[in-house]
């Protein structure tokens, strides 16, 4: 597999998705299981997904697993969440590294318990130099705090006003040096962007799904870069048939 860098983009394939995997509790319910059920079915759905990316050629993949909000779910529920987490990477870390596939963390890992925070900087360690796809794991993050992160951040850095601009904030963000999605998905029909890249999203396609994350498969993927192969990304501009 070649890599990243020495792709040529085709502009009909998006070099970076971010998937916003919602549904997993309500999948769950549908079937009489608990909420945890479909979060643990939501995890196995993720390893064919990143097979399914590498197969089609895409660069980065961006997944949110655990938002600022999600601490005000049941304790129960967020001990599971991180239960999981856990468990992930203990048994898929070494062969995400030895498929090549780079793990990133973007969010805050300060209210992670000390050890699991330990495992996350393993993993990004162990995997920093793989280049097959780059996976960035949205966990204990929001865009708001993103923002907010990057401005102290400057502020700190004793950065002028008049030096602000969007490449700089660009550098300040948790997703400094990778392109901005070109597509987002989000799973169970949900209207909303729930706090999700609110930046690096200005110019993103989006593509909804009523199918619940933990059955949105290779094919659906394919749907969805379908559709968007589709459309033509104007950035704010005419199109060239106006």
């Amino acid at each position: 597999m070649p890599s990243i860098s020495d792709n040529s983009p085709d502009p009909k394939v998006p070099r970076h998705i971010a998937i916003i995997m919602d549904g997993n509790g309500r999948w769950a319910i549908r079937r009489g299981l608990p909420r945890l059920a479909g979060h643990r079915a939501g995890t196995e759905n993720l390893r064919r997904i990143i097979e399914a990316c590498v197969e089609f050629g895409i660069h980065y993949l961006t997944i949110y697993a655990f938002s600022t909000e999600n601490w005000g779910r049941p304790p129960e529920e967020v001990s599971g969440l991180m239960r999981i987490l856990e468990d992930v990477i203990d048994r898929e870390l070494n062969e995400l590294h030895k498929e090549g596939v780079q793990l990133r963390h973007i969010g805050r890992l300060e209210r992670l318990a000390p050890h699991l925070q330990e495992k996350v900087l393993h993993a990004i360690e162990l995997t920093k130099h793989n280049d097959r796809l780059v996976l960035n794991v949205a966990f204990n993050y929001g865009g708001r705090d993103e923002i907010v992160l990057a401005i102290q951040r400057m502020i700190r850095d004793g950065v002028a006003a008049e030096d602000v601009t969007d490449e700089l904030v660009s550098r300040y963000l948790f997703t400094a040096g990778v392109p901005d999605p070109d597509l987002i998905i989000r799973t169970s029909g949900e209207l909303r962007i729930s706090n999700f890249l609110i930046w690096q999203a200005a110019y993103s396609e989006w593509y909804i799904t009523p199918t619940y994350w933990p059955d949105f498969g290779k094919d659906e993927l394919k749907k969805a870069l379908d559709a968007y192969a589709q459309r033509e990304r104007r950035y704010g501009k005419v199109s060239i048939e106006d």
